[in-house]
């Protein structure tokens, strides 16, 4: 927790404020346009359990947004149910009502850095809900007219968000618009241990220009587990 409060420190930036917008896993550092609203809906499918997360955002302006995620809704496949955790840190306490906000800043026309962060508690706590919270600081960079964007930074978070592992790690990701708005391939990746270290690859397509469908392949860092990714986004740029 020490290395926690020190990288935040060092950021300016509080966790009072996961992701906005993401690649896959990983936050792209988009911010939502002005009084636009974005909403993300991603379904990660393994062979025992379904995961939902979702994330609605609104622009104010300045570079600035903030929204709520519903996260780590899992429905146990075999068991018929729908999974409550608020007792072990051996996966992500679930399922989570958050809030999240972001801002960036310009540092050239093609790069920015973006800090972001979520936090909140349990939806539906067995015992007493406990605060979850998770941030990051990210260098962004935008390419050929937006057509492809990469995205390096660290982030850091408490392991009842995150689960068992470090606490403090790197990730990075890029959107290459081979046929910009019609086809993309995306890729992010996350150091650690914990369950949000991973390596997400797959292809988005625009089913409409503010409707991209993405589907990925996904792999743990910790043990190798694989699992499908579809995510959904309407995005108003």
């Amino acid at each position: 927790m020490k290395k926690l409060y020190l990288l935040f420190s060092l950021l300016g930036w509080s966790l009072t404020a996961q992701a906005q917008q993401t690649i896959f896993s990983v936050p792209s550092s988009d911010i939502t346009p002005k009084h636009k609203i974005l909403a993300q809906q991603q379904v990660d499918i393994n062979g025992e359990q379904l995961r939902s997360s979702t994330t609605v955002d609104f622009g104010l302006g300045r570079n600035w947004e903030v929204g709520f995620n519903l996260y780590n809704v899992d429905y146990q496949r075999e068991q018929h149910s729908w999974l409550r955790n608020d007792t072990t840190i051996q996966m992500p306490y679930a399922p989570l009502l958050l809030i999240n906000a972001q801002k960036t800043f310009d540092l050239t026309d093609a790069l920015h850095l973006g800090l972001g962060g979520q936090t909140g508690l349990n939806l539906f706590p067995t015992g007493h809900s406990s605060w979850e919270g998770w941030g990051y600081v990210n260098l962004g960079g935008s390419f050929d007219n937006e057509h492809y964007q990469a995205v390096i930074g660290a982030y850091a978070g408490n392991q009842r968000y995150l689960a068992e592992g470090s606490t403090v790690g790197m990730h990075a990701g890029i959107d290459a618009g081979i046929w910009y708005e019609k086809v993309h391939l995306l890729g992010d990746w996350a150091t650690g241990t914990h369950e949000y270290g991973q390596l997400v690859l797959g292809v988005e397509v625009y089913l409409h220009k503010h409707l991209p469908l993405a589907l990925g392949w996904r792999r743990s860092n910790k043990d190798g587990d694989q699992g499908l990714v579809v995510q959904l986004t309407y995005t108003p740029k």
